[in-house]
């Protein structure tokens, strides 16, 4: 076992594992960390906890210093200096007439780049554009093409539930979404009743995922044959959320309703 933190970086952003070494750190303090990136600023949202060390890549960064009152200006100077970069990339990208859409521009803690965000349908040959950023800004630039989903968490937005994103409030991470969880779920397979801002399947479409399986495999199958006290009967609705059935009796020439554990306890269903 290995004694960690978590640090993210971004507001809803993937949480990194540092080596705290000998820091007291508590929720909600800021640090400087060492990155692939560079030296970073970020905030601790997992406080000292044991993992295995498979579970992390080691060998660890170690926590460099808890962030002061000078750090967190040279953050929000650095968010002005990007806004500014932001507005510059745009132009240039109109003057170079390319076909992207540059999404955000952020720099490292210690300014020693500058990444640029966007997004295209295709591969764009910018080398004019960053060798004329580099020109002006006199530093390293990075330009990253990210995907509409990316695009979405970085500029947030209210989804079709009318609450903010989930992508650009709390999920870390995306996960796979494919149409057989709607399906499941009996849901619309209208794509614009079923997809986000982004244009891709909701990501909400996996909340209750699990759930549903397991019903499914709980639950008979629509058509199947069932034996009940009142005649044999078959299976005509399901509610997979209440685990109800409906069995539709045709000598009867009527539907009963059983819940799943009823049909269990009276050994209609195995």
């Amino acid at each position: 076992m290995i004694d960690v933190i978590g640090v993210r970086f971004k507001k809803a952003g993937k949480i990194y594992y540092f080596d705290p070494g000998a820091k007291s750190l508590s929720i909600d303090n800021y640090v400087v960390v060492e990155t692939v990136r560079g030296i970073e600023f970020g905030k601790v949202v997992i406080t000292n906890r044991q993992v295995d060390e498979e579970d992390v890549v080691l060998p660890l960064k170690k926590v460099i210093r808890k962030a002061d009152e000078k750090d967190k200006h040279t953050v929000v100077e650095n968010q002005e200096y990007a806004d500014l970069a932001f507005k510059t990339g745009t132009e240039k990208v109109i003057e170079h007439k390319l076909d992207m859409n540059l999404v955000e521009a952020e720099y490292t803690f210690d300014r020693n780049k500058i990444i640029f965000y966007f997004t295209a349908d295709g591969r764009v040959d910018f080398r004019k554009l960053v060798k004329d950023l580099a020109a002006m800004f006199k530093t390293r630039i990075e330009l990253r093409q990210i995907g509409v989903r990316d695009e979405a968490k970085m500029l947030g937005g209210i989804g079709p539930c009318g609450r903010m994103l989930c992508c650009s409030t709390f999920l870390g991470d995306f996960e796979p979404v494919s149409i057989k969880m709607a399906k499941d779920q009996n849901l619309s397979l209208n794509p614009a009743k079923i997809s986000g801002l982004c244009g891709r399947l909701m990501c909400c479409l996996k909340y209750e995922n699990d759930n549903y399986e397991t019903a499914k495999r709980e639950l008979p199958d629509i058509g199947q044959a069932i034996k009940t006290p009142f005649g044999n009967g078959k299976v005509a609705g399901l509610n997979i959320l209440e685990r109800l059935v409906q069995i539709e009796i045709p000598e009867k020439e009527s539907q009963v309703e059983y819940t799943l554990d009823e049909l269990i306890e009276e050994g209609i269903l195995a």
